[in-house]
């Protein structure tokens, strides 16, 4: 049915058993230490592959830095000031040269660090797809687009955006609990905690407020777990708080608020086994979005630029 968005038969687990056998080694030991640095990064990972392949695919696009000709997505509204990591993918893609010059992509990176992610702050594992190739340009006015749900979206919003990426609501409910780690900067909850009444538990909203104020200004960047019982942990509270009315962004309230998706959370918040199995098929599903394969694409040297 989704026959627009996915490669299955092109992408394998064992694509670098041959070329680059050392592979997941190498990067887990590196995001092992990037994690240990800074826990949160490990959300951070997790996004930056998510932003990748929602804009024309997972091609290691979002990676591209601005050149004097194009400008890159790192600065459309869903990422600027907002997606991080690039640095650690950089320390990856080095070590990984190193070791098979010329050999793996950047978006197969992305998708490799992921499952990292996930797997170092005690979630599921899973064998990852590989075989992507990366792009040569980045789309800024895609990424600006809308194809990555803002945290205002409603539920109609989140489904279709998904269902544009061959996505069911399934999927969507269970890759929104990605939201049991990391953290959101206070511009984007603002108005949930100010101006919604009825869908958020006065306490909490009260709570949000102390490093968050009203208006604009000193406190946009302040930032709160959007797990607030286990934020380093990859776990089922997320869906617990939503049982709650505890949702820290619009579009996680959403996915609890009397809507078609209300039993899917209630699903989620009872079995960690339901959530994790859901969680894998849409990541793996999410990795086979539009990939470039064969002689599509390159494979760079630097994940910034194209060669």
């Amino acid at each position: 049915m989704w026959s627009c968005c996915y490669s299955h038969a092109q992408l394998s687990r064992d694509f670098y058993k041959q070329s680059c056998p050392s592979l997941f080694y190498v990067v887990r030991r590196e995001v092992q230490r990037a994690v240990n640095r800074d826990r949160r990064m490990a959300a951070s990972l997790l996004r930056l592959f998510f932003h990748d392949c929602f804009v024309n695919g997972c091609d290691g696009s979002i990676l591209l830095d601005d050149t004097s000709s194009s400008m890159g997505e790192k600065t459309a509204g869903p990422n600027n000031n907002s997606v991080r990591g690039f640095d650690v993918v950089d320390k990856i893609k080095s070590r990984v040269e190193r070791l098979c010059p010329g050999v793996v992509s950047c978006a197969d990176i992305l998708a490799i660090i992921a499952r990292d992610s996930v797997l170092l702050l005690g979630g599921p594992g899973w064998s990852v797809k590989l075989g992507r190739r990366d792009s040569t340009t980045a789309s800024f006015s895609t990424a600006n687009s809308g194809v990555i749900p803002p945290p205002t979206s409603t539920l109609n919003n989140l489904i279709n955006r998904f269902r544009a990426q061959g996505l069911t609501s399934r999927d969507m409910v269970a890759l929104s609990g990605a939201h049991t780690i990391g953290q959101a900067r206070c511009v984007t909850f603002r108005d949930r905690i100010y101006n919604e009444s009825t869908n958020i538990e006065l306490s909490f909203a009260l709570a949000r407020q102390r490093s968050c104020s009203a208006a604009s200004g000193s406190s946009d960047n302040n930032e709160a777990t959007l797990d607030i019982h286990s934020p380093g942990r990859f776990d089922l509270n997320y869906y617990r708080q939503l049982l709650n009315h505890r949702g820290l962004l619009t579009s996680d309230q959403v996915l609890y608020s009397g809507g078609s998706t209300d039993s899917l959370v209630v699903s989620y918040s009872r079995s960690l086994d339901v959530f994790y199995r859901d969680f894998v098929r849409g990541m793996v599903k999410m990795g086979d979005i539009r990939p470039l394969t064969g002689s599509n694409g390159e494979i760079r040297n630097n994940c910034r630029r194209p060669n």
